[in-house]
C-alpha cells in the first residue's frame, strides 16, 4: 500500500470546508446565510425570535397545536409557551413509542435588562439603570449604539411591544466611558473591575421639560415622550421586560465575505439551524422536533427554560394521541443540544488545546462533553451515540469536527444537554464555533452555520 493511501486510511485529517464544497453547495450556503441574517435582525430578543419562528412556520405549513385534532404522519404543528419558547414538530411515520428526534437550542443571549425602576436623573442628564443578563464582559458594552426591545404590560393587562433604536430615524442609546486623558486610575484596575455593574447606565436624555420649574425636569421630559409614544407612565416599568441590545444589523465580515458578524450568534446561529431544518423536513421516519428555549444564559431556570415542564407537556400531548407513555417515548429518543462552541482564535492560542478545539470553516463542532475541569456539570455522550452521528454525517456529506471550549483548566461552560439527559434522553452537544463569544458583536463562519443546519436536518431525516 502506498504511503499516501495508508495516510488516507489511518489518519484523522480534516480539510477547510471551502475545499470540499461544490458550486451548488456554495450557492445554497450563501442563500442560507442571507436567511439567517434576516432572522438575526428580526429577533434580537427571545420574544422576537419566537414571533419570527411562528411566522416562518406558518408560511411552511405548520399550524398551532389543536388538542381536538388527530394528527397523521407528515402533519406539522407548533406549540408556544408564554411567547418566549416554542416547539415545532413534524409527525413521523413510526409511533412515538419508538422515540423522537429533537434539536434543542436557546434563543436568549447575553444583554442588559432594565431594572424594575430604571429611570433616574443625575446632574440634568437622564439614565436607565441596568442589570446585566448572562455572562458578559462589562467593558464591551460601553460606547456602542444600543436599542431597546421588549414588552410593557399595563395594570389593565394591555401589553405593549417596544422596539426603538433599529429603524433609520430612531434615536439610539449609549453607555458612556472615561476619556483616556482621565482614565489613568481606571486603566490600573483588572479588566473585569474597570467597569462595574452599577455603572452600566444608559444615557437616554438631556433636555428639560419646558415650562416646569420643579426637580427632575429631564426625567420628566423623557417620561413625557414615552407617554406620548406608548402611553406608559413611570410605574409601568415595574411590569416590563425591556432589554438593551446592540443597535446594528448582522453584516458580512472580511474581503471574501466568509464570516458573519452580529449580536446573538450564541445561540441563534444554532436556533435558526434547528428551525430551518424542521421547516425543510417533510415525512420523517421518527417524529422530528425543534425546540427553542429561553433562559439558558442564566442556568436554564424559569418557566420558559429547558428545566420547565412545558416541553414535557407538549410531547405528552402528542403521546396521548397514540396512547404512549411519555417516559417510554423519552427512553428511545435522541436530542441534539444545538449550542455554540468556542472557535480557535490565533490571537489567544494559550487558551486553547489545538488538537481538540474547533476551527472556523471546518464544519459543525460536536462536543462529546461540556462542563468545567473534570467534566463538572457536563453531559457526556456515549460512544454509541457518537458512532451513530459519525455514520449519519458521513452518509449525508456533513463536515464536522470535535470541539472543546478551551484548555481543561482554563474554563468551560454548560448547555441544556444535562437537563435533557435527566429525562432519560440520549443527548450530545453540537453547534457553530464562535469567535468573541458573548460579546455584543460575535463572529462566525458561514460554512460552519450551514453545516450545523445540514447536520440537524440529516438527523431529522435519517432512516
Amino acid at each position: 500500500m502506498a504511503e499516501s493511501e495508508l495516510r488516507k486510511k489511518l489518519l484523522y485529517e480534516k480539510k477547510n470546508g471551502y475545499d470540499t464544497l461544490t458550486d451548488a453547495e456554495v450557492q445554497e450556503l450563501e442563500a442560507y446565510s442571507k436567511q439567517y441574517c434576516n432572522f438575526l435582525d428580526a429577533g434580537k430578543t427571545e420574544r422576537e425570535c419566537v414571533a419570527t419562528s411562528v411566522y416562518l412556520a406558518e408560511t411552511h405549513g405548520f399550524r398551532e397545536w389543536d388538542p381536538e385534532k388527530d394528527y397523521a404522519p407528515g402533519d406539522k404543528v407548533y406549540y408556544v409557551n408564554r411567547d418566549k419558547n416554542i416547539a415545532l414538530a413534524v409527525i413521523g411515520e413510526k409511533p412515538l413509542s419508538e422515540g423522537v428526534r429533537i434539536a434543542a437550542a436557546h434563543v436568549d443571549s447575553p444583554r442588559l435588562d432594565l431594572k424594575p425602576r430604571p429611570l433616574y436623573e443625575e446632574d440634568e442628564q437622564a439614565y436607565f439603570k441596568t442589570h446585566y443578563y448572562g455572562g458578559i464582559r462589562k467593558y464591551q458594552w460601553t460606547v456602542m449604539p444600543l436599542a431597546l426591545h421588549g414588552a410593557v404590560v399595563l395594570k389593565n393587562g394591555e401589553k405593549l411591544l417596544v422596539k426603538i433604536g433599529d429603524a433609520p430615524d430612531d434615536p439610539q442609546f449609549v453607555i458612556t466611558d472615561l476619556l483616556p486623558h482621565l482614565a489613568v486610575k481606571q486603566g490600573e484596575k483588572p479588566l473585569n473591575e474597570a467597569i462595574s455593574a452599577e455603572t452600566l447606565n444608559i444615557l437616554v436624555g438631556g433636555r428639560p421639560l419646558a415650562g416646569d420649574d420643579g426637580r427632575d425636569r429631564v426625567k420628566l421630559e423623557v417620561l413625557r415622550l414615552l407617554n406620548e409614544r406608548y402611553g406608559i407612565v413611570e410605574e409601568d416599568f415595574t411590569s416590563a421586560e425591556l432589554e438593551a441590545v446592540p443597535a446594528y444589523p448582522a453584516r458580512e465580515i472580511g474581503f471574501d465575505r466568509s464570516f458573519l458578524g452580529a449580536y446573538g450568534h450564541d445561540d441563534r446561529s444554532c436556533g435558526f439551524a434547528a428551525l430551518h431544518a424542521i421547516l425543510q423536513t417533510e415525512k420523517p421516519e421518527k417524529t422530528a422536533i425543534c425546540l427553542l428555549v429561553d433562559k439558558e444564559e442564566i442556568g436554564s431556570e424559569g418557566v420558559t427554560s429547558m428545566q420547565s415542564a412545558a416541553f414535557d407537556h407538549f410531547v405528552s400531548l402528542l403521546c396521548r394521541k397514540q396512547n404512549v407513555q411519555l417516559e417510554d417515548c423519552w427512553a428511545k429518543s435522541l436530542c441534539l443540544s444545538a449550542d455554540v462552541t468556542s472557535a480557535f482564535d490565533p490571537g489567544f492560542p494559550e487558551c486553547y488545546e489545538k488538537h481538540n478545539c474547533a476551527r472556523c470553516n471546518y464544519g459543525v463542532g460536536v462536543s462529546k462533553y461540556t462542563g468545567r475541569g473534570g467534566k463538572s456539570q457536563a453531559s457526556d455522550a456515549s460512544a454509541e451515540l457518537m458512532g451513530y452521528l459519525r455514520g449519519v454525517f458521513h452518509k449525508n456529506g456533513v463536515q464536522w469536527q470535535t470541539a472543546e471550549i478551551g484548555r481543561t483548566d482554563v474554563g468551560g461552560g454548560g448547555t441544556v444537554a444535562k437537563f435533557v439527559a435527566r429525562r432519560g434522553i440520549d443527548v450530545v452537544d453540537l453547534g457553530v464555533p464562535v469567535l468573541s463569544m458573548h460579546a455584543p458583536f460575535e463572529t462566525v463562519a458561514k460554512f460552519d452555520c450551514y453545516m450545523t443546519y445540514r447536520a440537524i436536518r440529516a438527523v431529522f431525516e435519517d432512516r
